[in-house]
């Protein structure tokens, strides 16, 4: 039973309990305290209610939780907090993501990886592969998908196709797939959502491909337009006449033992909108390439004939008249054309570009004054392995203000004449003195020089180089 106090209101009750004087609670979260019963702290003072938590200076208060400032702390009625002359009460702050998530600095980071450094980093989180999975990080990249990795083994023992929705989240254009057969192209054109018009580049490398799947794959697949075929030796000739469509304007074909001068003529009968023909080939001979008509003329403007051993001179003369609008042109391997030959490229095909003649052991100095004479757009010319070429020949390409580009791999016969200006690798070049080779310091627009396995390069010609070709990059 409770006392009235002074002004008449009860008191809160003190009564002793078993010698104990229980106190309120402290609001510091301490819990209730105890004293004994008789201790001076006890006697002759009333029980009255802890006085109320006093709070540091305002300038070293810690920042008030949400909570108190909105419910626990309260201004006086009409006063905002803060006092009377304080601004108004910023709204909360705009929560912004962590940096390791902020899609923004994502956007920008990302541009600095390779495309193997993008695929691991794609699997840290989410957030990175909802970013990383975007097709700007991936354009003109191809993915290589090899047979044995197109299926999961479940643990039956049974096969299942993999799930390809990266892939197309990614936005890839292109696919090269080696080692299939007509099967593992038919499962690929079922089960990726995108094959039949999203895809417009297909390479298939070392493939069992039969006529029967190069019909279903260019039919099912209407949206390739690039097409290559390497080191696929089921599909034969009657394959192409039955496959190809108009709408291809890119085709390679590489060592496969069934191409000969038939597959050019199906080449040249159906593909009126082709652009770019790349053919290795050991079985072409020159009538093949007296199939290409004035429709190809128009179109076709690079021309890669690699290790046709079989074509002359005479080969290269209906090539000049068919395609008049070449500005890319190799003869690679093509180890019967002579200068004669050369001589035709260069009076008839006056548009050219980029010419490689490597690997053509018949070319000359005098193939390298027609070549000067006459193509005065060149920008690269090919000389690897051109055994008889010499400095005379080298001294016709100098007057060429047009050449950005010099290849002289291994052309022994080559003593030591300034090349013309960007990549003029001499590797290889045992003649090459270091007189000849200060000469180079004379190419004020060089922009790397190799010049590996010369003997005459010494150290104190690379600080030479270094003093007077301080924009080149010189390779030792």
């Amino acid at each position: 039973m409770s006392s009235p106090g002074v002004d008449g209101d009860p008191k809160p009750p003190c009564l002793p309990r078993n010698g104990l004087l229980k106190l309120p609670g402290q609001p510091n979260g301490l819990g209730a305290a105890s004293i004994t019963k008789g201790t001076p702290a006890a006697k002759n003072r009333p029980c009255q209610p802890p006085p109320p938590p006093t709070l540091p200076p305002p300038s070293l208060a810690s920042p008030l939780p949400r909570a108190a400032l909105a419910g626990g702390l309260c201004p006086p009625p009409g006063l905002p907090l803060g006092g009377p002359a304080s601004a108004p009460v910023p709204g909360p702050p705009v929560e912004r993501p962590p940096l390791a998530t902020d899609e923004k600095i994502l956007n920008g980071l990302f541009w600095y990886f390779s495309a193997c450094e993008k695929c691991v980093l794609a699997q840290v989180c989410k957030a990175w592969r909802r970013v990383l999975y975007q097709p700007k990080f991936w354009a003109g990249l191809t993915p290589v998908l090899h047979a044995k990795e197109l299926y999961n083994v479940l643990p039956s023992g049974e096969k299942e196709f993999v799930n390809l929705q990266g892939f197309a989240a990614r936005g890839f254009e292109g696919f090269c797939l080696v080692g299939v057969s007509d099967l593992d192209i038919c499962e690929f054109i079922d089960n990726y959502a995108l094959s039949k018009k999203g895809v417009k580049a297909m390479s298939l490398k070392r493939s069992t491909i039969t006529d029967a799947g190069l019909e279903v794959m260019l039919e099912q697949m209407q949206g390739v337009v690039r097409l290559e075929l390497s080191g696929c030796n089921d599909f034969t000739e009657a394959g192409l006449w039955s496959s190809l469509s108009a709408r291809i304007t890119s085709l390679s074909v590489s060592d496969c033992i069934n191409v000969a001068d038939d597959a050019i003529a199906a080449i040249s009968q159906l593909l009126p909108n082709l652009a770019e023909l790349s053919l290795q080939a050991y079985h072409v001979t020159d009538t093949a390439l007296a199939y290409f008509t004035a429709r190809q003329g128009h179109s076709t403007h690079t021309l890669r004939l690699l290790s046709c051993w079989e074509i002359t001179n005479h080969g290269v003369v209906n090539v000049v008249h068919s395609l008049p609008n070449l500005t890319a042109l190799s003869l690679s391997g093509c180890s019967k054309v002579t200068d004669d030959g050369v001589e035709l490229v260069a009076e008839n095909l006056r548009k050219l570009r980029s010419l490689d003649l490597s690997w053509c052991p018949r070319i000359t100095d005098m193939a390298l004054e027609y070549v000067a004479c006459d193509l005065h757009r060149l920008e690269e010319l090919v000389l690897d392995r051109c055994v008889r070429i010499t400095d005379t020949g080298l001294s016709y390409l100098s007057t060429m203000s047009s050449l950005r580009s010099l290849y002289l791999r291994w052309c022994c016969q080559v003593p030591a004449f300034p090349t013309p200006p960007r990549l003029p690798p001499a590797a290889g070049c045992p003649l090459l003195t270091t007189t000849g080779l200060s000469g180079l310091v004379q190419l004020q627009e060089l922009e790397e020089l190799e010049l590996t396995n010369c003997p005459g390069a010494t150290p104190e010609l690379f600080k030479y180089f270094s003093q007077h070709l301080p924009r080149c990059l010189v390779i030792e």
